[in-house]
């Protein structure tokens, strides 16, 4: 279960990446941050995102349009 969770459904790119890069730096290491969006953008950007940095990404899932992503903050 996420500590958090970001609905960014509806919002266009690069918004979603935003808002999770904000979340995440209000969070502690070990939190897990759930990201709903619509933007398919989402898909390729959060992840390319999360490679980068010393945050982890648990899942992630696509569903009628709808991405889900859970992540764990790092330290």
């Amino acid at each position: 279960m996420a500590d958090r969770t970001l609905n960014a459904s509806g919002l266009r790119c690069p918004m979603p990446l935003l808002k999770t890069k904000l979340e995440l730096n209000g969070m502690s290491a070990g939190q897990q941050l759930e990201v709903i969006a619509t933007d398919a953008g989402s898909a390729r950007d959060i992840p390319a995102y999360i490679k980068l940095s010393a945050h982890e990404l648990l899942s992630h899932t696509e569903d009628n349009g709808e991405y889900r992503f859970v992540i764990k903050c790092g330290g």
